[in-house]
């Protein structure tokens, strides 16, 4: 894939979009501690990321314009949000990702959940939000760099094979 074009496409500045997120923020509060740390895997532009009421908010993504794109109070990490490295065993309370793992093959996924278990704190959430192919499987593959198809009941046996504790479907 070539993500400057990706990028360029499927990523565009659309104000309507951040409204939306900060909806989305609203309803992801009680699995959000405004004390604690956010790390969004794949944040795009980040708005998701700047909508969350978080003392520390990171954004990591393949963006190489990532820091222009969120606010100042967002750290902005250009890299691989499967390669997690960079941050500390149980370093955030929170981990989302929004319309990533369908982007990613099995064994992507399968290291992308190893690295979201080590960098969250104990009792901290993974928020996934992802397209459902039982729902709309004539638009899934519109966005032509889906790998892998998802649905409510494959994603939440995929992480549970993973080792997390399901709280909410």
């Amino acid at each position: 894939m070539d993500e400057p074009t990706y990028f360029s496409t499927r990523l565009t500045d659309d104000p309507r979009r951040a409204a939306v997120w900060v909806h989305v923020a609203r309803y992801l509060r009680p699995w959000v501690r405004a004390d604690g740390s956010v790390l969004d895997l794949a944040a795009g532009r980040g708005e998701l990321t700047a909508a969350l009421d978080a003392n520390r908010r990171v954004a990591i993504d393949l963006h190489p314009g990532l820091a222009e794109l969120v606010p100042e109070d967002v750290e902005a990490v250009v890299g691989d949000a499967t390669d997690l490295s960079l941050f500390a065993d149980a370093e955030f309370d929170t981990v989302t990702a929004s319309n990533f793992i369908e982007h990613l093959d099995h064994a992507e996924s399968d290291r992308c959940f190893t690295e979201v278990l080590r960098v969250l704190r104990p009792g901290g959430h993974l928020i996934l939000i992802q397209p459902n192919f039982a729902l709309a499987p004539r638009a899934y593959f519109d966005d032509y760099t889906h790998r892998t198809i998802h649905t409510d009941v494959s994603l939440a046996d995929r992480l549970g094979a993973a080792g997390f504790d399901m709280a909410r479907i």
